[in-house]
């Protein structure tokens, strides 16, 4: 998995302990990959956004994604809709989003982590981030770095019953763990479970995400 995002994204593989991580920067999200915890029941909560900058680019994305165990996914888009919706080698969906596109214009190569999610999860997340709200229209959210890039989405109702954990989270990172977790609950967070150097949460959707010190 480390392997095809890391090809389709232009990133280093970094081992680590538990996994593997492709780093990020100021203005693009880290993925790091974890051995899986459960099955996958139906579709994601998140997925990512690939962008580009032409027809030919997007073409190219597609058919190297393909070319390194991605494959074809019909999720419901109509033919007019101009992203193409793929799956990663372990049925991950993603989409590699048209060129033109105005809403992920400037956010480069990974353009956008795409969630499943209430207007309130969205607001607990800019709380929690302390990043801006750049899009908050008709129950759907979006946040972003100061910086830029990659943006952080919440489609809004309806949102599907959390019926499994997910096998996709966030993690964060503290200087002090412990203030970080009191203000993380204050801001609507439950507290789960002692993790391996740090605490397992969920946000007000449900989802489980986890905070280690720094």
């Amino acid at each position: 998995m480390a392997r095809f995002w890391a090809e389709l994204l232009g990133r280093e593989v970094v081992d680590e302990d538990d996994g593997v991580l492709l780093r990020g920067d100021e203005r693009q999200v880290g993925l790091r990959f974890v051995a899986a915890s459960t099955q996958k029941v139906g579709l994601g909560r998140l997925h990512l956004h690939l962008t580009s900058a032409s027809p030919e680019g997007q073409r190219a994305t597609v058919e190297k994604a393909l070319s390194i165990g991605g494959c074809h996914l019909d999720v419901g888009q109509l033919p007019e809709e101009g992203h193409v919706v793929l799956s990663d080698p372990e049925d991950n969906e993603f989409c590699i989003i048209e060129a033109g596109n105005g809403f992920l214009a400037g956010c480069g190569p990974l353009g956008e982590v795409a969630c499943d999610g209430s207007r309130a999860v969205g607001v607990f997340w800019q709380q929690v981030l302390e990043w801006p709200l750049v899009w908050d229209q008709g129950e759907e959210t979006a946040i972003q770095s100061p910086a830029g890039g990659t943006k952080l989405a919440w489609g809004g109702p309806p949102v599907a019953p959390k019926r499994v954990r997910n096998r996709q989270r966030f993690d964060l990172a503290a200087d002090d763990l412990d203030s970080e977790i009191a203000r993380l609950t204050s801001l609507g967070a439950a507290r789960l479970a002692d993790v391996d150097e740090g605490v397992e949460l969920a946000d007000p959707d449900g989802n489980e995400f986890r905070i280690v010190g720094a």
